[in-house]
């Protein structure tokens, strides 16, 4: 037996790769799932693996004595309420992202984990993946001095060919082309440029395709941020483009450039200023969940709490200040105008 049993809310796509995640770390496993849908426990014990109960009553799956933990996996107009009932009931919590469709659902979020004393992981995990944990070590290294412009875009076309696009299309549900994908792109945009933004200034448009007429919301969008330490920075988020999946970095420093997996620097001797130099990297290339690294996040959520500290990286603090940008980008491309922050 391992020393975190972690209950599942919501059993749908994503849920699928967070148990196989949760259950491929040292200290953790699934033990139950809670869903709206009746589900057969036999069925998941064979699919999954070990032994899996399954309920249908929230309450019931909260109230487990052997409890500890429970990742949210629910649609993310259900969150507020999954995350602030977990936290009442004294479980770590790991939800996904976005964290919320409003800011108002966010401060109620946090101030029911900040009450009840928990530990809390949100799914950015593209700071776990690869590109972006090699990224951010070229920078801490001052490959790239420091760095005064940034732009990092997200393009992954949601459309029927994806099971989550019957309830994407909803601006109850999927919210905003920023709140439903592109989210991942400012917040590695965030974490690059590390310093407080200032002001954001954002527009939106939709594609004139049939294939996303469904949408009730703009699906694509721009925001410039302009950040405390001078710097500039671009996120596009597009859920509404027909191509292949694309998460375009480029980082502009007073020593060097980085462009996805390609780099130049003038700290390091004898490169060619005409070609770019290469990162051994995996590069974020697929919107599909079994990609994604949530083995090395939850992981480290886990050690977190073997240590009794913050999730690094991907706390609730780092996810509320990237998601209180995220608002603000909406607010602008609404209103037609600069919002401060």
């Amino acid at each position: 037996m391992k020393k975190y049993n972690v209950g599942i809310i919501g059993y749908g796509w994503v849920a699928t790769a967070h148990i196989a995640a949760i259950n491929a770390t040292q200290q953790a496993q699934v033990t139950a799932v809670y869903s709206s849908r009746k589900l057969d426990s036999a069925e998941l014990c064979a699919r999954h693996g070990g032994k899996i109960i399954a309920f249908n009553d929230l309450n019931a799956l909260l109230a487990g004595e052997n409890l500890q933990a429970v990742s949210v996996c629910s649609y993310p107009y259900q969150h507020a309420g999954h995350v602030i009932a977990a936290a009442r009931a004294g479980m770590h919590i790991i939800v996904e992202k976005p964290l919320a469709l409003s800011w108002r659902d966010c401060q109620a979020m946090a101030a029911a984990v900040r009450t009840a004393r928990v530990k809390c992981c949100v799914c950015f995990e593209c700071r776990y993946s690869s590109q972006f944990l090699a990224t951010k070590a070229a920078i801490n290294q001052g490959l790239l001095g420091k760095l005064h412009y940034a732009e990092v875009d997200y393009y992954h076309g949601i459309g029927p060919w994806y099971g989550q696009f019957r309830w994407n299309t909803r601006k109850d549900a999927g919210g905003s082309a920023l709140l439903t994908a592109g989210c991942h792109a400012l917040d590695a945009l965030l974490l690059c440029l590390d310093s407080e933004v200032v002001e954001v200034t954002s527009y939106h448009t939709k594609s004139s395709s049939k294939i996303f007429g469904p949408y009730e919301y703009k699906t694509t969008s721009v925001a410039i941020l302009m950040f405390k330490n001078g710097a500039v920075g671009k996120c596009a988020a597009v859920v509404d483009c027909l191509q292949p999946y694309y998460f375009h970095t480029h980082l502009v420093g007073s020593e060097g450039s980085l462009l996805d997996n390609k780099f130049h620097s003038m700290r390091l001797g004898g490169l060619d200023k005409n070609k770019w130099s290469e990162l051994s990297m995996k590069l974020l290339d697929s919107g599909d969940v079994s990609d994604h690294p949530y083995l090395t996040q939850f992981q480290a959520f886990f050690n977190a709490l073997d240590a009794g500290k913050e999730m690094p990286l991907t706390s609730l603090a780092d996810a509320l200040y990237s998601h209180r940008v995220i608002f603000a980008a909406d607010k602008s491309a609404a209103i037609g105008r600069p919002v401060k922050l």
